[in-house]
């Protein structure tokens, strides 16, 4: 079974390494939306893979470091693309929760998934 929960934040970046002249090198800022998936068992006697609760508790310290910041100067993220937020994400939650799918979308139409490292 597979559950998620959702997020959102506002911050601004620039992505430095985009070739001269393009837009997204400029300063400019997304409303993100964030999946956290996890996969695990039911369990018989709760009926769940797990509280959206401990979700909510475990992003959580995540999202004070990058709600109404400058993406850039979070440690880890001076490149801020969806592929490197979805990763660094990952990185700080793999050991917390049973993980199967980081998605982050920072345009209603335009994101990235990252399922770990295969």
């Amino acid at each position: 079974m597979e559950i998620f929960r959702e997020f959102t934040f506002e911050a601004a970046h620039r992505l430095p390494n985009v070739p001269v002249g393009h837009k997204c090198a400029r300063l400019h800022g997304h409303s993100y939306r964030v999946q956290v998936h996890v996969h695990g068992d039911v369990d018989p006697e709760a009926g769940w893979v797990m509280d959206f609760g401990e979700l909510k508790k475990a992003f959580q310290p995540l999202l004070d470091q990058l709600d109404h910041y400058y993406l850039n100067e979070v440690p880890g993220l001076e490149n801020p693309t969806s592929e490197v937020l979805a990763r660094w994400i990952w990185d700080r939650l793999i050991d917390q929760l049973p993980l199967s799918t980081v998605m982050v979308r920072e345009t209603c139409t335009s994101g990235c998934i990252y399922r770990g490292e295969r």
